[in-house]
């Protein structure tokens, strides 16, 4: 079937930055996707151009009432010289849901796999071979029509841009520092939490600023009307190992449906480990941390796939996991999702190949 993707290629490409030159999404590839909505019209005209900046007007609904979802996934180099898509399928279903939340129009699913397939596959020598490196892609909706009464807009873009990463955080592998906060709140129920949308980030920001102020990496998020509960960790969901059962909160409408969550419940409940997915006092975990059982403390997203927790910080005490060192069910998740993603290990579901056209 032919493609419904116009491509206009680059009449320059610009160098492709070295492996040890990578920090995480500050690097942009020679093309992006776009794609438009209109009301009557639907989305149209999907095409492949040079990445540049592109014309908003200042009356433009998305920077003023701040309609905007994104979602983020990977593309990976396998040492067999295959590029492969981590899940893309849950990705443009979860892109979906978020608009869904925020009153955006459906996209096409095969249209949205089809542009993470051609954008990849058109700027493939932007794929870093290193382990630990990848081709991020950010798709993101914004609400372009011009106006400044509060309502759903009626017209919108759908654009995907790629960025070659390395780790995403400083520490790389190394087990980080959280500040657990009950002084501020990432989201609530009702709220825009399952949705993954600018909104919520920007909310992250100052906590976030002020735990990096104190030493720490991340803010570990409690629910927003007890402050008691665990939901998320930084941009990432959070996992703990208690006495040999893997616990993590529910989902709700005020944590995120992590694809990476998904991934890592599937394999636990298929090596046999035992899991929970319940509400997680704050309490429990500073329980566990006094008597010895709190073994191990990980979060799970696409940015850095596995991140080991060493240390949580509440109300002035360490809560300490493993002596500070990531744990081994923590570094045999790792693996696993990484040998799938270069293809080190087959699964047909999760790698999705980008084939040459």
């Amino acid at each position: 079937m032919p493609s419904r993707i116009t491509v206009e290629r680059a009449s320059t490409l610009r160098p492709v930055p070295a492996a040890k030159d990578l920090s995480f999404g500050t690097q942009f590839s020679d093309h992006m996707f776009l794609m438009d909505y209109h009301e009557g019209q639907g989305w149209h005209d999907p095409r492949i151009v040079p990445y540049a900046d592109f014309h908003l007007s200042p009356a433009a609904c998305v920077l003023h009432y701040g309609q905007a979802i994104f979602d983020g996934l990977k593309a990976f180099r396998g040492d067999d010289g295959v590029v492969r898509l981590f899940r893309p399928e849950a990705h443009a279903a979860r892109l979906n849901r978020s608009a869904e939340r925020l009153c955006m129009p459906r996209l096409d699913p095969e249209i949205v796999l089809e542009s993470f397939q051609r954008l990849v596959d058109i700027d493939r020598r932007w794929i870093p071979t290193e382990r630990g490196t990848s081709i991020y892609l950010r798709p993101t909706v914004i609400a372009t029509e011009n106006f400044l009464g509060v309502r759903p807009a009626r017209s919108y873009r759908y654009f995907l841009i790629l960025s070659p990463v390395g780790a995403y955080y400083a520490e790389g592998s190394a087990p980080v520092r959280i500040l657990a906060s009950e002084d501020h709140t990432r989201a609530v129920r009702g709220g825009l939490g399952a949705a993954k949308t600018a909104a919520n980030y920007a909310a992250s920001l100052y906590a976030a600023e002020l735990a990096h102020k104190t030493g720490y990496t991340q803010v570990l998020w409690l629910d927003g009307v007890e402050h008691r509960y665990l939901e998320e960790v930084g941009t990432m969901n959070i996992m703990v190992k208690i006495g040999g059962k893997v616990l993590t909160p529910p989902l709700s409408d005020s944590i995120l449906a992590g694809v990476t969550r998904d991934s890592v419940l599937s394999l636990l409940r298929s090596w046999g480990v035992e899991v929970e997915e319940r509400p997680v006092a704050i309490d429990e975990i500073q329980a566990a941390a006094r008597n010895g059982s709190l073994e191990e403390i990980w979060g799970t997203g696409t940015a850095a796939v596995i991140s080991p927790v060493g240390e949580i910080g509440w109300r002035g005490e360490a809560l300490i996991a493993n002596d500070g060192k990531a744990g081994p069910l923590t570094r045999r998740l790792y693996d696993a999702i990484t040998a799938i993603q270069y293809g080190a290990a087959a699964h047909n579901d999760w790698a999705m190949p980008v084939l040459p056209r």
